[in-house]
């Protein structure tokens, strides 16, 4: 039995499910605790809540000082860790099958691979952390949940996430994420630097394919995890779902509904 359960554990393909399982739980965790901010993890299913007495400064919003530009941008990037790790985890294992199969080889440079799509995320974490940052200095966050202080914006900026849904630009990405077996096939390269350069084009992809339905936590609030968790869902469903193209057009036309709702009533008090 002991042998057996040893053959088990080697297996490359249960070693990186287990790296990815792995990675997203201490992401998720990291998140649950906070991720080092002052505002601390919030849960709201309404965006504009105020926040519990304590729950940040003002100044920490907007403070360019190095160490928060570090943990804003770190929070922001684990937060990706957390979110698209689920959905991308089909194409890491056919990558690391496909090397595997393809280059007649017991080990594959999956998490090269996996290095390059992070670090991608690592880019939009970057840009996105010093977008709050500039928010938070400009008084457009509320405190707590860090989302953003005037609804009509924030309908605004669901509705441009809608129109991006149903974009060509969209529908191109998302048919790369969408079929891994013809992306692998077309750009992947032996080796390390290879596999690299893959995660790295994946990773444009799939930036392309989400970076605007990212910035929809400044509607419903950066360290707000309901609003996190069911982003993550709706990430993962148009990435995973058989017909998840039809849910990335579904979800465009409810965000320019909604946002069109929102601002017809901001716009009539």
């Amino acid at each position: 039995m002991a042998r057996a359960i040893a053959r088990i554990l080697r297996g490359p393909k249960l070693v990186t499910i287990i790296g990815l399982v792995l990675l997203t739980l201490l992401a998720w965790a990291w998140l649950v605790v906070g991720a080092g901010t002052q505002q601390g993890a919030q849960y709201s299913l309404y965006p504009f809540t105020p926040a519990p007495p304590g729950q940040g400064t003002a100044m920490a919003m907007g403070d360019w000082s190095l160490g928060n530009l570090a943990i804003t941008i770190s929070m922001w990037w684990v937060m990706m860790i957390a979110m698209m790790i689920p959905a991308a985890a089909p194409v890491v294992l056919l990558y690391d099958r496909s090397y595997r199969v393809s280059h007649s080889d017991t080990k594959s440079p999956v998490w090269q691979f996996v290095a390059g799509y992070l670090l991608l995320w690592g880019a939009f974490s970057s840009l996105a952390g010093l977008l709050q940052i500039a928010l938070g200095q400009a008084a457009f966050l509320t405190m707590g949940l860090m989302a953003l202080e005037a609804p009509m914006i924030a309908m605004i900026v669901l509705i441009a996430a809608g129109i991006y849904q149903i974009t060509p630009v969209k529908r191109a990405c998302l048919e790369r994420c969408r079929n891994p077996a013809q992306f692998i096939a077309r750009f992947q390269s032996p080796g390390a630097v290879g596999a690299f350069r893959l995660g790295l084009i994946h990773g444009l992809y799939c930036v392309g394919c989400c970076w605007v339905v990212m910035l929809l936590l400044f509607v419903g609030g950066v360290m707000n995890l309901v609003w996190v968790t069911i982003l993550t869902l709706l990430v993962t469903a148009e990435k995973l779902l058989p017909r998840g193209r039809l849910v990335a057009s579904t979800l465009g036309l409810g965000f320019i509904l909604w946002g069109g709702r929102g601002l017809l009533a901001a716009w009539t008090s």
